[in-house]
């Protein structure tokens, strides 16, 4: 590109306009340009040489880093990444902005979605609900698809070529009509041209107003006309939507800054209505969720679906004044480059050679050959209806809310999805991949004790339903389970069968089918080994009870065990006379131990024996050690006892 010539878009001179011809791929540069014919593909862009650009959205390119870095992170860049890996083409920004406008209202999330539904990702949102396509083919179409790039290039004989931005012209628009058009844009008629500019992100707003044409009878430059620019907080919406309602002092700020944010730019917009209502373009910068503030909502301004709706085909940055103007000065200055009509079409060859080309059909394969493979690559890839995918992500949230032992959450989504779900006693679906077939099932095997009692009791699960053959094999006798002197477990039913029961991997989790099945004895067959919930006793209050006294008489008897124990050594102790000193003792000779008697590993067997000869200190010394061994055993014992 020169930078010697900056042509506007709106005061180009007559003897350039009057020699420009529609730039064609598959036009032949030597002849004097013909009109291109309605079946022509799109211009090629002119990329200067070092130029940033990137490989996924083609025509995009950048001034430095932080264009491409922003790029990176918009909607339109990860929308593309989205469908190429699902093997279509990308789409220009013009297109994705108008596939945001006709998607419907629940790509950004509702004000009065609960807090239990969590919003997807818009772009994934977007990737989903749009159709793939069709793709016209025949035995005899083999020519490259050309993508569509975001400029339109017009060529000036001998080696002069100006781009002009494709989200200018209307989209009814046919390309051999682009031409005729740029030539009206010269024009600016009784009143002049206007445009409308709003950029808003991370709580940053900026807006404009802009004649870009003054009317015919007046020669001035183009100039802003309204601005305006607020802060608000961060995008704490973002935020709420993904996941529950945050409740903090800084969320609460953040969200009044955005609300206030919204009113401000929605008052600004009424204020200008007469403006924008003379408005040729509206040019929009905002996030997915974001362009709700300018669009669909009551009294608006600007109808959603206006034709006169653009989006930026550029990398933007933070809404400034200052980004305004050069967004405005990159929309209106005409791109230029000098290549000659030889460069043009080893250009265009290279191109074309690039272009991966489409595989033909065979002109013998027949129309069943056709269907099959058709049916083949439905089977592979299946593809899930919207209320198929709503139903999923419902039984994906519920049964990650029985396995985490969320009962609140739990409660609050069953009042409002539960009889969408088939009621409680409702299979789960195989393609959860879980070890139990109903809901009562997968709690008693995650070990949720309150859920599990919460759908026994309350919404009356029946337990004597069979587990699944694929969810039998790991059941609640694996290793690592508790074990439950109280509860033996019963032998194998007929057809090895195992109930909701035997997959409770805690004893806390047993009790309460024990206990429920005291409690509600003519509910189910609660001790069928055959038919019903293979319960082998019940725990009523009383039982329970009762065993309690047990365990406290036990424990109290060890205790009071332990203070005799301990006074009787104080009795010994008090009446075993102290042992002479040292220096009064005579050498003491071991006593002899008969050798043909009994004798135990270690020495002798009495406690005198084994500490004869030794000092007091020591004698006294071994003592401590012998009381101190004798407590632990006697704290081991009585915690086993528990």
């Amino acid at each position: 590109m020169s930078s010697r010539y900056q042509y506007h878009l709106f005061s180009l001179p007559p003897d350039l306009l009057d020699s420009l011809i529609p730039r064609n791929v598959r036009a032949q540069p030597p002849q004097p340009a013909p009109a291109p014919t309605p079946e022509t593909p799109p211009p090629v862009p002119q990329v200067t040489p070092g130029s940033r650009a990137c490989n996924i959205c083609l025509g995009a390119t950048f001034v430095d880093v932080d264009d491409q870095r922003a790029h990176f992170r918009s909607d339109w860049h990860r929308y593309n990444i989205k469908i190429r890996l699902n093997g279509r083409d990308p789409v220009s920004e013009p297109h994705f902005a108008q596939l945001v406008d006709a998607l419907d209202d629940s790509i950004s999330g509702s004000a009065s979605s609960s807090d239990e539904e969590s919003d997807d990702d818009a772009v994934a949102t977007l990737v989903n609900r749009t159709r793939k396509l069709s793709r016209p083919s025949s035995p005899d179409s083999v020519a490259p698809t050309i993508p569509q790039t975001p400029l339109v290039w017009f060529h000036s004989p001998p080696s002069t070529q100006i781009g002009v931005y494709r989200t200018i012209f209307s989209p009814a628009t046919s390309p051999s009509d682009y031409l005729s058009d740029l030539k009206q844009l010269q024009s600016g008629g009784e009143h002049g041209r206007t445009w409308a500019i709003f950029m808003t992100a991370g709580g940053h707003f900026a807006g404009a107003v802009v004649r870009v044409k003054r009317p015919d009878a007046d020669d001035d430059d183009a100039g802003l006309t309204k601005r305006a620019r607020r802060k608000q907080g961060g995008s704490q919406s973002i935020n709420d939507n993904a996941k529950s309602k945050a409740v903090s002092a800084g969320a609460m700020l953040r969200r009044y800054g955005e609300q206030a944010l919204r009113d401000d730019i929605r008052n600004l917009l009424t204020d200008w209505a007469d403006e924008i209502h003379d408005c040729e373009r509206i040019f929009i910068r905002a996030s997915v969720s974001n362009r709700r503030i300018f669009l669909d909502y009551e009294g608006a301004v600007i109808e959603k679906g206006d034709e006169r709706l653009r989006g930026f085909p550029f990398p933007t940055r933070r809404p400034t004044q200052a980004e305004l103007n050069r967004c405005l000065q990159e929309l209106t200055r005409v791109k230029i480059s000098h290549l000659t009509e030889e460069a043009l079409r080893a250009q265009d060859e290279a191109l074309l050679a690039s272009l991966p080309k489409p595989k033909p059909q065979s002109a013998t394969a027949s129309h069943s050959e056709v269907v099959k493979e058709k049916e083949k690559d439905k089977l592979t890839v299946p593809q899930l209806s919207p209320e198929e995918e709503s139903l999923r992500d419902k039984w994906t949230r519920l049964l990650d809310m029985i396995k985490r032992g969320r009962l609140d959450t739990l409660k609050t989504l069953w009042e409002r999805e539960g009889p969408t779900l088939g009621g409680i006693d409702a299979t789960v679906p195989e393609w959860a991949n879980e070890k139990g077939g109903t809901l009562l099932q997968v709690a008693a095997h995650a070990g949720q004790e309150d859920v599990t009692k919460w759908i026994l009791e309350d919404l009356r699960a029946d337990p004597t339903l069979d587990v699944p053959s694929a969810g039998a094999s790991s059941l609640a006798d694996d290793s690592g389970v508790e074990s439950d002197s109280d509860a033996p477990r019963l032998p194998r039913g007929g057809a090895g069968r195992r109930t909701a029961y035997d997959l409770a991997r805690t004893k806390a989790v047993r009790n309460v089918f024990r206990r429920a099945a005291a409690a509600h004895p003519d509910w189910w067959d609660w001790l069928g080994n055959e038919d019903g919930a293979r319960v082998p006793s019940v725990l009523s209050a009383e039982m329970e009870e009762v065993r309690d006294e047990k365990k406290k008489a036990r424990r109290k008897g060890l205790k009071d065990k332990l203070k005799e124990r301990e006074a009787q050594e104080k009795e010994r102790e008090a009446v075993t006379p102290s042992p002479p000193p040292p220096s009064a003792q005579e050498n003491p000779r071991p006593k002899e131990v008969a050798s043909n008697g009994p004798r135990k590993l270690g020495g002798a067997s009495g406690g005198a024996e084994s500490v004869a000869g030794l000092t007091p200190e020591m004698r006294a010394k071994i003592e401590r050690e012998r009381r101190a061994r004798a407590a632990e055993a006697r704290l081991k014992a009585l915690g086993g006892g528990r």
